[in-house]
């Protein structure tokens, strides 16, 4: 039997990072094998089943109220009599919360009966834990049940290796039986008195390496009055605040983990998109995001060479995780992982959006060490063959073969379909590269020393030389009818897909107008745009298939950057169309824009989920902010 990742769309997500509720729309858990209760990468709780008088419930509704909270609805159907009326309504309030310890799920059952005479039954919840940890349950593989053990007539505990659970369940008699716990309450309700139980389960993890961010300041955001747009904001950015964690070694330095399930925790490309699309003049808890966000990934900067974490000096890192994860394909990336080649170039543009937008002068200063020895890894490390291009490889043989955003193995193709051969230089990690060394200059001459004056001036020499490459190297056929193509292989021949990737180079400065004029057109043609946002490759391509990761599907993030970059270099007439295509696809989702969804057009109907896309995550969150400015 293949082991498959598990499939996520029909999912109810709770979030407040790192802990998370994966149930199904009933409420129970462990029908699906992604669902469960998590808790830094740890599966605390594997299944969850409610019965009344030992029968299964039926679902009626369930209502998420907000990122932490849900209520379902459900009936036992066993208990009524004759007709179509539901007599007999259970409704399961659950909430989440973290501490600086760990996770907390509180559950309150109500029994409710419309009749005149009591109902007496029982009420039973059946709970098993597995402890697994994120990477086994992601790739599909079997996982045994762990042992309950009772500590008291109302409480029971199970722990392995780090992780720890408690249940306590007053008024419950509690039972082990086999691998599984029992919580019963006898049952007595009718019309004038309902039945309410209540139980809690707490969890901690001693190998954790992030904890709930610390308080943010108020949100101070410009008013929107397009109503989808606004329905759209609300939900957002209370994923969002669902989503801030802080590492445990810096408790007061928030950021955005990048989603759930797979990815509750620190991503360096992820959190600082996430970080950037948000930022907005002004506005205090943006600015807080951002400097949690600098600061935190300033401390994990690279200080030395090292081919097995894919460290070097002054680079930003990919992903921090509390052990090493291990992936389906035979890869394996270490707890603080580096294989990013784009990380690095967008921590200098964050910090630079940053102070624009109101980040204090001191504050930057205290970072300019930091962006000096990230500005030293562009110029001097992300060039490896000299060719006056940024590239990437893999050089442990366990990384990421794909180190920009599309960092999927089949994400890189040429217009047949077929791969492409390593080094690999993207053409959006150019443009990055070249409006980074650009801003760090500006910051260097405006906050920094004397001695920064002659390395701001090396670095516009540097930027302009890469501009002056650029277009040669990377634009496939004439203006009129030609594309900047996805990268250059290894032979340094150009890899002549037409992807969303060419949407990242707008409002970087690295195309003259005629050429940017060109990329708008193609942005918004039927090949690219599905009329639900963005697709990652265009429909003429070989590779192209709509359900493909990254061949085909919409990324709201991906679509955001597209907007954004289009509003900066003035085409808002193309900035606005692609931003009504994703507020088009939002309700759709119940305003919980998932992380990536279907590339059909929007003839074809509502959009198509992608089964295994995270949601809420953070950079499509963040995604509404950027469509509620085109707008």
């Amino acid at each position: 039997m293949r082991s498959l990742q598990p499939l996520l769309h029909e999912q109810t997500v709770l979030v407040g990072a790192p802990a998370q509720v994966i149930a199904g729309a009933d409420g129970a858990m462990g029908a699906q094998p992604v669902q469960g209760v998590y808790h830094s990468d740890v599966r605390l709780l594997r299944s969850h089943r409610v019965t009344v008088t030992g029968s299964a419930l039926e679902h009626l509704a369930v209502q998420q109220t907000a990122s932490r909270r849900a209520r379902h609805l459900t009936l036992a159907r066993h208990l009524d009599r004759d007709g179509a009326d539901p007599r007999t309504l259970l409704t399961t309030e659950r909430s989440l919360r973290t501490t600086a310890d760990g996770a907390v799920l509180s559950e309150t059952l109500t029994l409710e009966a419309a009749w005149a005479e009591p109902v007496s039954t029982t009420l039973t919840i059946e709970l098993a834990t597995d402890l697994a940890t994120m990477d086994t349950v992601k790739s599909g593989h079997p996982t045994d049940n762990r042992p309950w053990a009772l500590e008291s007539a109302t409480s029971a505990r199970v722990s392995h290796a780090a992780a720890r659970v408690r249940v306590t369940a007053p008024g419950a008699t509690l039972r082990c039986d086999a691998d599984r716990l029992l919580l019963t309450w006898d049952v007595a309700a009718d019309a004038q008195h309902p039945f309410t139980a209540s139980w809690t389960l707490t969890g901690t993890d001693a190998e954790a390496v992030v904890q709930a961010a610390p308080p943010m300041p108020p949100r101070r955001r410009a008013a929107i009055t397009h109503r989808t747009a606004a329905a759209w904001s609300a939900t957002a950015l209370d994923d969002l605040d669902g989503l801030l964690l802080a590492r445990r070694d810096t408790p007061g330095q928030p950021f955005a983990a990048a989603g759930a399930p797979w990815f509750l925790t620190l991503f360096g490309r992820d959190s600082l998109w996430t970080s950037r699309l948000l930022l907005e003049a002004g506005d205090p808890w943006s600015l807080a995001l951002a400097e949690g966000t600098l600061r935190t990934l300033a401390d994990l900067q690279g200080t030395r060479e090292d081919a097995d974490t894919a460290e070097q000096p002054g680079k930003i890192p990919h992903e921090l995780r509390r052990a090493t994860n291990s992936l389906d394909d035979g890869t394996f990336l270490p707890p603080l992982y580096y294989g990013t080649i784009d990380a690095t170039e967008l921590w200098v543009l964050t910090l630079d959006e940053a102070h624009r937008a109101g980040l204090a002068d001191d504050v930057v200063r205290e970072l300019l060490p930091a962006l000096r020895a990230a500005l030293t890894w562009l110029t001097d490390h992300a060039d490896a063959d000299g060719d006056g291009f940024i590239e990437y490889i893999d050089t442990s043989g366990h990384g990421l073969a794909n180190q920009g955003w599309k960092d999927s193995g089949d994400s890189v193709q040429h217009a047949d379909g077929s791969l492409a051969r390593g080094p690999i230089a993207l053409v959006e990690v150019q443009a990055y590269a070249y409006a980074a060394a650009r801003a760090g200059a500006r910051l260097l001459r405006d906050l920094g020393e004397p001695a920064d004056l002659d390395r701001a001036e090396e670095l516009g020499s540097w930027a302009s030389a890469m501009r002056a490459r650029f277009t040669a190297a990377f634009w496939h056929g004439d203006l009129a009818t030609g594309w900047p193509v996805i990268a250059l292989d290894a032979d340094k021949r150009q890899v002549a897909s037409l992807t969303s990737n060419i949407g990242h180079l707008l409002g970087t400065g690295i195309l003259d107008e005629p050429h940017s004029r060109r990329v708008a057109e193609l942005l918004t043609s039927p090949e690219l745009s599905s009329g639900y946002g963005l697709r990652t490759l265009a429909t003429t391509m070989g590779g192209y298939w709509p359900l493909s990761y990254h061949g085909g599907t919409v990324w709201a993030h991906d679509t955001a950057i597209t907007v954004d970059g289009l509003l900066r270099d003035g085409f808002t007439q193309e900035a606005r169309a692609l931003a009504q295509g994703l507020l088009a696809a939002a309700p759709h989702f119940a305003m919980r824009v998932p992380e990536l969804y279907s590339g059909a057009p929007a003839s074809d109907g509502p959009p198509v989920p992608y089964p295994a896309s995270c949601r809420p995550q953070a950079w499509a969150a963040a995604a509404s902010a950027v469509v509620a400015r085109a707008l």
